[in-house]
């Protein structure tokens, strides 16, 4: 095959940059619309429906992969991989088991400012350990949104604790996804192998005690049903964020946030004070900033990248 030409090379990035677009759509449209679904599992707990929630997608993981071949990145990945893959497993573990409880105590708005606050640790992610250059707009985003976290902690009376919780672990599994060499579902298919044995000891250890065998067939099923929702949004994700850069997954992920935050509001009624709104405000002020920093220095890489005719 010859090689590409500078702008069919172009061109194939580009493609494959529209389908990391796509795929980071689909994840974050899953996560937005999923506090509908965890308290379905009622009357489960957070910790029980997240030991569920790991058991499963390992199941599930394990199918997929056999059915599409992908032992081979698996059993040819290093021990430096598999730290990775731990270190990662660890992150979104965290990540879940947060969100888990947020969502089932009545905490959707601050779970969904977490994921506000994300695509800003996202940046400071690519800045200190990436080395990606900070702009100007950049700061100033960043700036504000610190001065939200501050109104809200005086709001709240505390630290939003779960917000910074969810943005740090999933900002962090961000940037650990990018560097381990393993395709979406095998690298998720690790995670999995990771996690299982904690898991399924805890389900084991939990027994009758647990909802899985005395809550009906249909409760069992959504139980089970749980992998199947973790694993799929999470394998678009991981397709995502190994073709386009990390400050485009940041901006993505606005999606999911908006989507909680609606229904934190709109459909449980979650109390929202002035002061509330005033520091989401400020979380929206600085995410315009951002994103608007980001579209123009896009538009200036594409003019640079654009074939002269």
């Amino acid at each position: 095959m010859p090689p590409l030409t500078a702008p069919a090379a172009v061109s194939a990035e580009t493609q494959d940059t529209n389908r990391g677009i796509a795929f980071g759509i689909g994840a974050y449209f899953l996560w937005g619309i999923v506090p509908a679904y965890w308290p379905l599992l009622a009357p489960a707990g957070s910790v029980e429906i997240l030991a569920h929630r790991i058991a499963w997608s390992l199941v599930f993981m394990l199918g997929l992969t056999a059915l599409l071949g992908r032992w081979a990145g698996l059993r040819s990945l290093s021990r430096r991989g598999w730290l990775m893959v731990t270190a990662a497993s660890a992150l979104i573990a965290v990540n879940w088991g947060v969100y888990i409880h947020s969502v089932n105590t009545g905490h959707v708005v601050e779970a969904a400012l977490g994921y506000f606050i994300n695509p800003l640790v996202s940046v400071l992610l690519g800045v200190l350990v990436l080395r990606e250059r900070l702009r100007g707009p950049q700061y100033a985003a960043i700036g504000v949104a610190l001065a939200a976290v501050v109104v809200l902690a005086v709001d709240y009376g505390r630290l939003p604790w779960i917000s910074l919780a969810l943005a740090c672990s999933f900002g962090l599994y961000g940037l650990l996804k990018k560097t381990v060499p393993l395709d979406a579902t095998a690298s998720l298919t690790a995670e999995s192998v990771v996690l299982a044995p904690i898991a399924v000891g805890y389900l084991l250890w939990l027994g009758p005690a647990g909802t899985f065998h005395d809550q009906g067939v249909g409760h069992a099923l959504l139980l089970v049903s749980s992998g199947v929702v973790t694993a799929v949004p999470l394998m678009m994700f991981g397709a995502g964020a190994r073709r386009v850069p990390l400050i485009t997954m940041g901006m993505l992920q606005y999606l999911a946030p908006v989507l909680q935050f609606a229904w934190g509001v709109f459909v449980k009624h979650e109390p929202m004070p002035p002061s509330r709104w005033f520091g989401f405000a400020l979380v929206w002020v600085a995410l315009a900033v951002f994103t608007a920093d980001a579209v123009r220095a896009r538009r200036k890489q594409q003019r640079l990248l654009a074939p002269v005719e």
